[in-house]
């Protein structure tokens, strides 16, 4: 074992898997904190944890103990993966999460650094980029989780962590390697020990990746790993790939503009269904009627509870947020049991939170990567008779459910 990842959610942690495994690492994904050794051919492992959300306090507990499975196995460097659009809140949890891991590993030179430019996220200037719209500008800021509401990951970071933020400039990175470090270097010399590191292009990345070789922790999105493998002696490759045929059910419970715009170009095309939260909370709706339709359904059918933002606030305001969510993850959860159950070989999920419950609800401990389908989105492998994908509500092409339903069958 050489890399040691911890993901904060599931889609994340598939993204994350996907990025190394295309540069040549022989990669696993568990769900959760795995109760045996990792295989010995495994060079790394993501840890996927449904931490993204929940209390502070126990977000740190749980990376702390995955940290602990990852250096028994032998890792070398570890890394922390959260959302390219650094989904979190003033409170946390990824400076919290941070500042255990790098005083767990002793880490002083941390980088940050969420940028995905196959994705359209860049750093520059310490402010975060969605394509050509600061973070607070680009939807995220309607986020009924984590609204985002400042571009500048310096001050964003500084309001949760507990340590003084650093940053190392675009002119910096384009110098390459070697400047990076030197960059680091000063920057820990002033104090800082979380540093935000800019890039825009693949190129940074992987220049940030090489500077990046003798640091015992990386945080970032999964653009940020694209130079790690290189460090440890790996060239890309494709990852090998055995579809599934049979029945497939899509599951949506992102609200992000990007899957919104999914839902409603699948909906041209193929049956779809729309979850509302306040027929669940009030027992309106049963998940065994919905698997009923969606087995009768044509093509690739889709749940979905992707309301815009003024709907999702209206019944956040009525019921409050936790419950509201809690319900919709419930009945995924519920769902996606009932359609494997019965049959169903192909599952689609979008959004963190519906990924999380999903993989929970189906115990769904070891995820083989397979191919991209779209970018950080890969193919995955559950079990004998069951293939996934589990993707991002921000990422994805218009036509992300239906191509997904082919990838997963070819």
């Amino acid at each position: 074992m050489k890399l040691g990842c911890i993901g904060d959610d599931f889609t994340g942690s598939s993204d994350l898997a996907n990025t190394l495994a295309k540069q040549g690492m022989r990669v696993v994904q568990y769900s959760g904190i795995p109760s045996r050794d990792a295989d010995a051919g495994v060079e790394a492992v993501v840890v996927s944890l449904k931490s993204r959300s929940i209390d502070p306090a126990e977000a740190v507990a749980q990376s702390l103990k995955a940290l602990d499975w990852l250096r028994a196995q032998g890792c070398s460097q570890f890394f922390f993966k959260y959302c390219s659009t650094f989904d979190s809140t003033p409170q946390g949890n990824i400076g919290p999460v941070a500042d255990a891991l790098a005083e767990a590993l002793n880490a002083d030179r941390v980088i940050i650094c969420p940028a995905f430019p196959g994705t359209g996220r860049s750093v520059y200037q310490g402010h975060l980029f969605v394509n050509d719209r600061l973070l607070n500008e680009s939807g995220m800021e309607h986020h009924p989780l984590t609204p985002m509401t400042d571009a500048d990951l310096r001050r964003w970071m500084a309001s949760q962590s507990k340590f003084s933020i650093g940053h190392v400039s675009a002119q910096a990175v384009f110098a390459g390697p070697r400047a990076i470090t030197e960059a680091l270097d000063a920057e820990h010399a002033a104090g800082k020990r979380h540093i935000v590191v800019d890039a825009i292009r693949d190129a940074d990345l992987m220049a940030i990746g090489a500077a990046a070789t003798d640091l015992k922790l990386v945080t970032g999105g999964s653009g940020v790993a694209l130079g790690l493998p290189r460090n440890f002696g790996c060239t890309p490759g494709v990852p090998e790939w055995r579809g599934q045929h049979g029945p497939v059910l899509a599951l949506s419970g992102s609200c992000s503009m990007a899957t919104r715009a999914q839902v409603a170009r699948h909906a041209a095309r193929y049956p779809v269904r729309d979850l509302r939260a306040e027929d669940v909370i009030e027992n309106r709706v049963a998940p065994a009627d919905v698997l009923d339709w969606a087995l009768k359904a044509d093509g690739v059918p889709l749940v979905y509870s992707s309301a815009d933002p003024a709907q999702v606030k209206a019944v956040q305001d009525r019921f409050g947020r936790e419950r509201a969510a809690a319900a919709i993850e419930h009945f995924f959860a519920e769902l996606a049991r009932r359609a494997v159950d019965a049959g169903v070989t192909r599952i689609i999920t979008a959004g963190g939170e519906t990924s999380g419950a999903v993989v929970e609800a189906l115990d769904l401990e070891e995820l083989i990567i397979g191919p991209e389908i779209d970018p950080g989105v890969p193919a995955l492998r559950a079990g004998p008779d069951l293939v996934v994908a589990l993707k991002s509500g921000n990422f994805g092409a218009e036509d992300f459910f239906e191509k997904a339903a082919g990838v997963l069958g070819a």
